[in-house]
């Protein structure tokens, strides 16, 4: 077996105690970095961010409410999805990881900021920054992969309910929001388990019905109301608006953690005394880059650098780029994969990914398109396999 086969088969079996305690140094020093100068233009560049967000949401609203008109539902809608893409994306998910509390601006601080969104500020905050980014890409810890709806690994065993998964993952993606919000309340592990709904569970369940409540509200009677006998078309650009812009944000978070190629982690292999350079590796090779223009960095989020984020998801996004060609070269120095590909690579690589694990391990390679209907219909007749 070549260095090359061995690195395929274990991608850090090349690296010695030393060598990831000198990878930890290395990032930690890229990190200190940014603390060092972060400062008026960064904050500069949020605020900037925030207003032009607020005033392509409200000039929107404006423009839709004469939304019976054709080019201004397709203006006010475009406008409208954008707006939300930029809330969630690069404003409401970097402000809510803290990236911004340096500033100390009591309206700008992950203890105050709430957004555009089905779930609730704190309950995403408990699933994503404590859960996710501590676990990332663990098998059974980490249900951001595959939010326990779909088989992620060939190492899970195959159900006949995996068939179905890329239909879930299609549907997961036109109600996004939505299905975050229930992964955050851990509802379908509450169903799994049959657990009854205790009553800190009822709390706060309770108080994301309400922040539905209050966006369903906004979007799809109170604006819709506003434009009178427009109502209708209105509530059409609305849906429309909510529909881009969860199909937007599934996507990027699946380039991000979901392209062939990308590691996951098995519980038992976690050691307890998880040193922060062995951390780092967890982070650098269970994430994946998409590779673009500024524009898809911006509307990303910067989840874009999807490998920077998970490294230093606390440091503002916007010197994500700037760092880096930094945090590439120490892939290359230490012999590691830098994942990265253009948006519709990524996508496509997590989609065949999708349709490759919702069959049975090598089921693909093993069928002809001749045959691939009588497989099927004994997949469906047999047991659960491997």
């Amino acid at each position: 077996m070549t260095a090359v086969e061995r690195r395929r088969v274990d991608p850090i079996g090349h690296l010695s105690a030393d060598d990831i305690e000198q990878l930890s140094i290395e990032l930690d020093r890229i990190r200190q970095d940014v603390i060092d100068c972060r400062g008026a233009i960064d904050a500069r560049y949020i605020r900037r961010l925030i207003g032009a967000q607020r005033a392509l949401e409200l000039g929107s609203r404006v423009v839709l409410l004469f939304s019976r008109h054709r080019p201004a539902w397709i203006l006010g809608t475009l406008g409208l999805a954008l707006a939300k893409i930029l809330d969630n994306m690069e404003i409401g998910h970097n402000v809510l990881h803290g990236q911004w509390d340096w500033m100390r601006d009591p309206k700008i601080h992950s203890t105050t900021w709430e957004w555009d969104h089905a779930t609730p500020a704190s309950e995403w905050k408990r699933t994503h920054n404590e859960t996710h980014h501590r676990y990332t890409n663990i098998l059974g810890k980490d249900n951001d992969l595959g939010y326990g709806i779909m088989r992620v690994d060939e190492d899970q065993p195959w159900q006949r309910r995996h068939l179905a998964q890329p239909l879930w993952n299609l549907v997961n993606a036109c109600i996004f929001e939505y299905g975050i919000a229930m992964y955050d309340l851990d509802l379908g592990e509450t169903l799994r388990q049959k657990r009854g709904v205790t009553p800190e569970l009822r709390s706060r369940l309770g108080k994301t019905l309400r922040k539905v409540r209050r966006q369903a509200m906004k979007d799809y009677l109170v604006h819709p109301a506003l434009s009178g006998p427009g109502f209708r078309s209105t509530l059409t650009a609305n849906l429309t608006a909510g529909l881009v812009r969860n199909v937007w944000s599934h996507s990027v978070i699946m380039c991000g953690h979901f392209p062939e190629g990308v590691e996951t982690f098995e519980h038992d292999d976690l050691d307890p005394d998880e040193t922060r350079g062995e951390w780092y590796l967890r982070q650098m090779l269970g994430s994946a880059n998409i590779s673009g223009p500024s524009l898809v960095h911006l509307l990303s989020g910067n989840l874009s650098h999807q490998i920077e984020h998970h490294l230093f998801p606390d440091l503002p996004s916007n010197r994500y780029r700037q760092i880096a060609p930094r945090v590439r070269e120490l892939f290359d120095r230490f012999e590691l994969r830098y994942h990265s590909a253009p948006l519709p690579q990524q996508v496509a690589s997590a989609w065949h990914k999708v349709l490759r694990l919702s069959l049975p391990n090598d089921w693909l390679t093993r069928t002809t398109w001749r045959n691939a209907h009588s497989r099927v219909t004994e997949l469906l007749r047999t047991p659960a396999v491997r």
